[in-house]
């Protein structure tokens, strides 16, 4: 095991280009690879490694083995960042990674590239920084140029036979911002690196401080042990940490570096305050799945001891079903191990009492105690909410009516008047009568009526006066009807319950009614009595939201008798006059709404008349009736939500 103790400097030394504590490590570094550049801006901490051809270096070390390029392949990385890989057909490529303007250069001086491969590409379509990728074979070599648009951040890396090369999108600074000291340098690069990791959409921001890390064919565990002098961080690498990586990374955050290095050579780290671990992903793997199966024979060794825990406000039987049934199969129930229990041991047991509403468990302390926490979340008295609901219907109709009856017949004596042509029919037969009787003349009998025009109204009882004019010869009858009638109607009704958070409540109120229906045969007819509802009802589910609203689940309905179709010899069936509605709305505490209405009018206008005689004038309308309805019928439904919050009780 390698262990790396980074002790805490101070901010004078922190401002340097190189640390004063990695002085040793950088001088043996120098020696064997080159020298260390100065950062490129001032106070920016930064570790520039690059390839020299002094003497301490063998000559055949810097001659590398000629090899060819296989394959080019770019495509799109997380955040929007362009990834170019290359790859050889053996180790030892020696590529180098620059930056002019607006294009990334790579030479590779001892790599060939096939004349296939020897031609532009454009990927402008998969939406990174790269716009356009140039292959060429020159007399040094390889050349790969990625033509960029807007700011990026390059960074490299490689692995045995790949040389990655990844874009990444870089937020643009705030113009007008003044850049002075060592210090604002520092802060707005890890601004910048901060940025740049947001642009990316990236689940884990970045903030450590931006170096820069130059040099190709490392050892790992000297990468990561400069990271740990620039980074503060105690860093133990197990001893299966081995083999070398290529990096080229610019104003990088040394957080993010360490992340690239474990990803090139399939590493992982656990951190513990200011120690991390750094180990293979295979052996942390192993590692934390044995502490897991440590922890299950713990258990399966441990204790059993028996809770009896009391519901005060739900159901024991649900939670114990919660606890169990339902938990079991959120997590793919049939597992191995406690994962097939719920929130059980693979030795608990949960049971309950439905007359006490206690839950009965048996399992180890730990387990207990976590179901007890559980409950005490779970068993809270639940808000109520009141529903207070209006149906309003109103009704107005407006009728004007003007006919006029008459008839003439054969007949004497003397002019009558009354209310109308069936009082005067009954006078004049009184008459007769008494005449008849009195003084022994022949007997004339009844007078039936006999109209030549009846422009009656029918059944709506207007008011009327009628003539009959009585003479040797000739009857005449006339009655004149007029009628206006308005009618104006409100019915409101007001149903209101009270229930629980997500609770369905019914209130009904209205009656049965009865009629006969016939069932048989033609000749044996049975009679039985069925029955319809004309109800007022409500039925509502309430849930109440996280942020204090209701939403409401509910049905209105008014039903009423309207009418009765009669049917000669089974008596009359009702008709019911319906009014319905079923909707979901989201409504404030307290808040009155309109969930639903019905806005209905009708005006008719109606003439009836004798052809030709209809139309004279002034005398017309002696054979003509006139009439004219309106009617207007409105229904509104209004709805009314009321929380009642509900505290438990402290004993």
């Amino acid at each position: 095991m390698t262990f790396t103790n980074a002790q805490h400097r101070s901010s004078t030394q922190r401002a340097l280009p190189v640390r004063a504590g990695a002085c040793g490590l950088l001088a043996g570094l120098l020696a064997a690879f080159g020298s260390v550049s100065a950062a490129p801006n001032p106070g920016v901490p930064v570790a520039s490694f690059a390839q020299s051809s002094a003497g301490a270096v063998d000559p055949a070390k810097q001659v590398p083995a000629e090899v060819a390029v296989t394959d080019i392949d770019f495509k799109r990385g997380d955040g929007g960042a362009g990834k170019l890989v290359l790859r050889f057909d053996g180790e030892g490529a020696a590529p180098d990674l620059r930056t002019e303007g607006g294009a990334v250069i790579i030479n590779v001086g001892n790599a060939s590239l096939p004349a296939a491969m020897q031609r532009p590409l454009n990927v402008t379509d998969f939406a990174t920084p790269v716009q356009r990728i140039d292959a060429n074979q020159g007399a040094k070599g390889t050349q790969i140029v990625l033509s960029t648009q807007g700011a990026f951040e390059p960074l490299a890396y490689q692995t045995g036979r790949d040389y990655i090369v990844e874009i990444v999108p870089r937020a643009e600074a705030a113009p007008g911002r003044a850049v002075g000291a060592s210090a604002a340098n520092t802060v707005a690069a890890t601004g910048q690196a901060t940025a740049a990791q947001a642009a990316q959409g990236d689940t884990r921001a970045y903030r450590g401080r931006p170096v820069t890390f130059n040099f190709q064919d490392v050892p790992v565990r000297t990468v990561l042990q400069l990271i740990a002098e620039l980074s503060d961080l105690n860093i133990v690498a197990s001893d299966n940490v081995t083999g070398n990586v290529t990096l080229r990374l610019i104003n990088v955050p040394w957080d993010q570096a360490l992340d690239i290095v474990l990803q090139a050579k399939s590493l992982d780290k656990r951190r513990s305050g200011n120690v991390v671990w750094v180990a293979p992903q295979v052996e942390i793997a192993k590692f934390e799945q044995d502490i897991a199966n440590a922890r299950i024979a713990l258990e399966n060794s441990a204790e059993m001891i028996t809770e009896y825990i009391p519901i005060s406000y739900g159901s024991a039987e649900d939670i114990a079903k919660l606890l169990t049934e339902e938990s079991k199969s959120s997590q793919g129930g049939g597992g191995q191990g406690d994962s097939s229990r719920g929130f059980l041991s693979p030795r608990g047991s949960l049971s309950f009492d439905r007359r006490t509403n206690t839950l009965l468990m048996i399992d180890i302390p730990d387990r207990v105690a976590d179901v007890k926490r559980l409950v005490d979340e779970l068993d809270k008295p639940v808000d109520q909410v009141v529903i207070e609901s209006r149906i309003v219907i109103a009704n107005e109709s407006f009728a004007r009516d003007l006919g006029a009856r008459f008839g003439v017949r054969a007949a004497k004596d003397r002019f009558i008047s009354s209310g109308s042509l069936e009082s005067n029919q009954n006078l004049v037969n009184t008459t007769l009568d008494m005449i008849d009787s009195g003084d022994g003349r022949p007997e004339w009998g009844t007078l039936s009526q006999s109209l030549n025009n009846d422009f009656g109204l029918g059944d709506l009882n207007p008011g009327s006066i009628a003539f009959t004019i009585l003479g040797n010869t000739i009857n005449w009858d006339l009655e004149l009807q007029a009628l206006q009638q308005e009618q104006r109607g409100e019915v409101v009704s007001n149903p209101r319950v009270v229930t629980s958070n997500q609770r369905e409540a019914i209130i009904r109120q209205g009656r049965e009614v009865g009629y006969l229906s016939v069932t048989g045969g033609q000749s044996n007819n049975v009679p039985t009595v069925q029955f319809k509802e004309a109800l007022l009802e409500l039925k509502v589910t309430p849930t109440i939201t996280a942020d204090g609203r209701v939403f409401l689940n509910l049905a209105v309905k008014k039903d009423e008798i309207q009418d009765y179709t009669t049917i000669t010899g089974f008596g009359s069936i009702p008709n019911l006059a319906k009014r319905e509605v079923t909707t979901a709305v989201l409504i404030e505490d307290g808040q009155t709404v309109v969930i639903g209405g019905v806005y209905e009018f009708s005006d008719r206008d109606s003439v009836s008349k004798v052809p030709f005689l209809g139309d004279l004038p002034i005398l017309g309308n002696l054979f003509k009736t006139k009439g004219r309805s309106k009617d207007k019928a409105e229904l509104l439904i209004f709805v009314t939500p009321r929380v009642l919050r509900v505290a438990p009780r402290s004993y």
